[in-house]
C-alpha cells in the first residue's frame, strides 16, 4: 500500500501539475498587474474589520476566516513539511517554496474572490464557497464532473492523518521514551494517543463552522507568536551562521547539490509540492473556508485570503528552515519530519527545546485538525447532501486513529496525491473565469476612490 501511495504521489506531481499551479500562478500575477501586492494596506484593513457588516451573507467575519484558513495551513506543514522537505531537497527547496509563495499570493486573490463571487447553495439552501461551486455556478452544470472530481479527492486530501501522526510522533520521541514510559514496540502508545485525539477533536467539530472559527481565532495569533519567539531565539543564538544559511539556500536551490545531485527540476517540484501542503494556494481548501466569509464584496475576500501565503509560508515556513539549516539538525538528524524539528530545537535550546516545540505542536496539530473536517465535510454536503454531512466526522475521527499507527511516508504520500487532484479543477476553473476576478476588481476598486473622494469632500 505504501508504495502504491508513493507511485501515485509522485505520478501525479510530475511538470503538467507544477505548469498548472507554478505557470498558473504567475500568470494570475501578471494579468492582474501585481494587483494584490499593491493592495497590501487595504487587505490588512479589512481583516482588521474596517468594512465589516454584520448584515452581510455568510457564518463568519474576515478576521475569522483567514485565521480557520490558517489554522489548517500554518500546522504541521510549517514544522515538518518544511523538515520533510529539507530531507527530500535539501536547503535549496526553501527558495522554491518562496516562489510558490509568492506567486500562491495572486492564485489565493482569484481562487478565493471567485468562492465569495460563485457562492452556491446546499441541499439545505445554505450558502456556500469553494471550487465545486466555481465550477458548477461559474462554468455551468456541463462541468460538474469537474465539480465532482474536486469533491471525491477533497474528502480525502483534507484527512486529518498527517497532523495524527507527527503528533503522535514527536510526544513519543520527545516526552514518552526519553523518560521511560515507553519501552520498545510503539504500536498501543501510538494508538492510545489517537483515541486521546479523536475524543478531543470530537468535542470542537461537532460544533460546526462557528465553533470552530471561534477556537481558530484565538488559538491562530498565539501559537504563531509562540512558535516565532522559540525560532527568533534559535536565529539569535547561532546569529552567525545566518548569513551562511542564506548563502546555502541561494546556491542549492540552482545546484540541487546538498541532497538531489544536481536534480534541480526534482528540487523546483519538491519546493511546489511543500508549499501547496503548507499555504494551499491554489489547492482549493482555502476557498472553501473563504467562501463562508460574511461578505458580499469577493475582491475583500480574495484580498484578506491572499495574506494566508504571505504569513504562512514566507514567514513561519522560512523561519522553521532557517532554524533547521543553522543548527545542523537537516544533516545530524535521523529524523524525518517533526524530530527533525524537534532536534534543531534541542541543540539551541538544551533540556527544554524538544518541549516547547511539544507544545506549539499540540496547538498546531489540534487547530489544523478542527479546521479540515470542516473541508471534508462541504465535499460530502456537496456530493450527497447537506443532511448527511455529519456523517462524514464519523469517518473523519476514525482516519485519525489510522494516521497515529501509521507511518509517515503512507501519509504524506496520500495527501500530496489528492491535493495534486484537488489543484486541477481549483486552477482550471480559475484560470477560465479570471476575466470575471478582474472586471471585479476594477468595479471594486473604482467604487473605492469614489468613496473616499466623497469622504474628502464632505471633511473640506
Amino acid at each position: 500500500m505504501e508504495n502504491f501511495l508513493v507511485a501515485f504521489s509522485n505520478t501525479a506531481w510530475g511538470m503538467p501539475l507544477l505548469i498548472l499551479l507554478m505557470g498558473g500562478g504567475f500568470f494570475f500575477m501578471f494579468y492582474s498587474g501585481f494587483l494584490p501586492f499593491r493592495h497590501l494596506g487595504h487587505s490588512v484593513n479589512v481583516l482588521r474589520g474596517k468594512y465589516d457588516d454584520p448584515n452581510d451573507p455568510g457564518d463568519i467575519n474576515h478576521f475569522e476566516a483567514l485565521s480557520s484558513a490558517l489554522a489548517a495551513t500554518v500546522g504541521m506543514g510549517n514544522i515538518s513539511g518544511v523538515a520533510v522537505a529539507l530531507a527530500t531537497g535539501g536547503p535549496g527547496v526553501l527558495f522554491w517554496m518562496w516562489v510558490s509563495a509568492f506567486v500562491g499570493m495572486a492564485t489565493k486573490f482569484f481562487t478565493c474572490s471567485l468562492a465569495i463571487m460563485y457562492r452556491g447553495k446546499d441541499t439545505k439552501g445554505h450558502p456556500q464557497g469553494g471550487p465545486m461551486y466555481v465550477v458548477t455556478e461559474g462554468l455551468g452544470k456541463k462541468w460538474k464532473p469537474l465539480a465532482v472530481f474536486f469533491a471525491v479527492a477533497g474528502l480525502f486530501g483534507t484527512l486529518p492523518i498527517f497532523q495524527a501522526n507527527q503528533l503522535t510522533q514527536v510526544i513519543l520521541e520527545v516526552v514518552l521514551v526519553p523518560n521511560g514510559l515507553v519501552a520498545g514496540n510503539t504500536f498501543w502508545p501510538s494508538l492510545i494517543i489517537g483515541f486521546v485525539l479523536v475524543i478531543i477533536t470530537s468535542l470542537v467539530i461537532f460544533g460546526g463552522i462557528e465553533r470552530i472559527g471561534q477556537v481558530a481565532g484565538k488559538m491562530v495569533p498565539s501559537m504563531v507568536v509562540l512558535y516565532m519567539l522559540a525560532v527568533f531565539y534559535i536565529m539569535a543564538v547561532n546569529y552567525t551562521a545566518v548569513p551562511a544559511a542564506f548563502a546555502l539556500i541561494f546556491e542549492d536551490a540552482f545546484s540541487a547539490d546538498a541532497v538531489l545531485g544536481g536534480a534541480v527540476g526534482a528540487i523546483i517540484i519538491a519546493g511546489a509540492r511543500r508549499a501547496a501542503f503548507s499555504n494551499e494556494a491554489g489547492i482549493g481548501t482555502a476557498s472553501m473556508m473563504h467562501g463562508a466569509a460574511k461578505t458580499d464584496e469577493p475582491i475583500r475576500e480574495g484580498l484578506v485570503a491572499m495574506l494566508g501565503p504571505l504569513i504562512d509560508t514566507i514567514i513561519v515556513c522560512t523561519l522553521t528552515g532557517l532554524a533547521i539549516i543553522v543548527t545542523g539538525a537537516w544533516q545530524n538528524s535521523d529524523g524525518n519530519g517533526v524530530t527533525m524539528t524537534a532536534t534543531a530545537f534541542d541543540t539551541a535550546i538544551p533540556g527544554i527545546g524538544s518541549y516547547i516545540l511539544v507544545l506549539c505542536v499540540l496547538i498546531f496539530a489540534f487547530t489544523s485538525l478542527f479546521s479540515y473536517s470542516y473541508y471534508g465535510t462541504k465535499c460530502f454536503s456537496f456530493l450527497f447532501g447537506a443532511r448527511y454531512k455529519h456523517y462524514y466526522n464519523y469517518f473523519y475521527v476514525t482516519t485519525i486513529i489510522f494516521g497515529a499507527v501509521a507511518t509517515i511516508t503512507a501519509v504524506i504520500a496520500l495527501i500530496d496525491g489528492m491535493y495534486a487532484m484537488m489543484a486541477i479543477p481549483t486552477m482550471v476553473s480559475a484560470l477560465l473565469l479570471s476575466p470575471k476576478v478582474m472586471a471585479a476588481a476594477r468595479a471594486y476598486f473604482k467604487r473605492m476612490r469614489e468613496f473616499k473622494q466623497e469622504h474628502k469632500e464632505l471633511k473640506v
